[in-house]
């Protein structure tokens, strides 16, 4: 039996109410319009990978709103749902809290970044000559190779700079385990890290301090990285584990990715910006080609970011589906 041709009346009103079905239900998968809460740290690339983010999910209609937080104790908040997205957590300083964080199902992690981590203890190459047996983590017993890095205020011990204290990384933990003649002094902030690397590096004065990449300063400055005895899980955790058995951080900073954390609800209440987020990637080196610009040629976050998004749309675009 031949099938009777529909009406173009009938039709109509069937894609009518098709259409009106699809809005019904486009309608009630809408996204919140509340602000999604990007987490803002105390260095430049963390600055910039987040303002990058932000602005993308801008151009994807989404309201955001950047939030100053501790690199460490942002998790509380991540945990409540205060805050949204940590677009820099390192593998080198920051596993612990997020293993611990994401244990508890109201984190998740969000991959990886795309960008490797390497942080660690650091010299000048023109400090060899007083510590001959460098990079080898044992030359720094030596009581002169110590008193080479020496300041006035740490003498005989010698001076390693650290970062903010926020930052974590338990250098005090590692000097003590591996008993270490030396004296830990943190940085305020960033900038003050670099800009006593900067001085002393001009003036071919002793400095022992922590570096890490993706940035500019190892391939500014000649150097090296001290060698620690190898990184592992269980010499964070176990004191037999490593070279002291009665105390553990005894080796050195681990490397690897870094990564995106986030609230768990995020993938419900913004489903597109969860995508969009996991979906992001970026290299060391443009990393460090974007710091450059912002700590030695002057340039603000806002305009390095405004560049990287206008020579890499169809990139960005892909992330949120246009």
């Amino acid at each position: 039996m031949t099938a009777r041709p529909t009406s173009p009346r009938v039709a109509l009103t069937r894609l009518t109410l098709a259409m009106l079905l699809g809005s019904a239900a486009a309608a009630g998968a809408q996204e919140s319009t509340d602000p999604i809460k990007l987490t803002l740290h105390d260095w430049t690339g963390q600055l910039i990978t987040t303002e990058l983010m932000g602005e993308v999910l801008k151009k994807a209609g989404y309201n955001v709103e950047y939030v100053q937080a501790d690199y460490l104790a942002q998790f509380a908040g991540l945990e409540t749902g205060d805050l949204h997205v940590a677009m820099e957590m390192w593998e080198t300083t920051g596993r612990e809290a997020m293993d611990a964080s994401t244990a508890t199902g109201k984190t998740e992690v969000l991959g990886p970044t795309g960008m490797k981590a390497k942080e660690e203890w650091w010299y000048p190459s023109y400090m060899k000559e007083k510590c001959p047996g460098l990079p080898n983590w044992e030359a720094l017993k030596d009581p002169a190779c110590a008193e080479a890095f020496s300041t006035a205020e740490t003498a005989p011990k010698g001076r390693y700079l650290g970062g903010p204290v926020t930052w974590g990384g338990f250098d005090d933990e590692r000097v003590e385990a591996l008993d270490l003649p030396f004296e830990v002094i943190h940085a305020g902030t960033d900038a003050a890290l670099f800009a006593e690397l900067e001085s002393a590096y001009q003036r071919q004065a002793p400095i022992m301090l922590w570096i890490y990449a993706p940035h500019w300063a190892p391939a500014k400055y000649e150097g090296e990285w001290v060698e620690f005895p190898e990184y592992s899980a269980d010499c964070y955790n176990d004191p037999a584990a490593g070279l002291n058995p009665d105390l553990a951080y005894d080796c050195g900073k681990p490397f690897g990715e870094i990564w995106k954390v986030g609230w768990a609800g995020l993938k419900d209440k913004w489903p597109g910006a969860h995508k969009a987020i996991t979906a992001f990637t970026i290299d060391n080196d443009e990393m460090g080609a974007m710091i450059t610009e912002v700590d030695l040629n002057g340039k603000t976050v806002e305009a390095v970011v405004a560049d990287w998004m206008g020579a890499n749309e169809a990139r960005w675009k892909g992330w949120i589906g246009q």
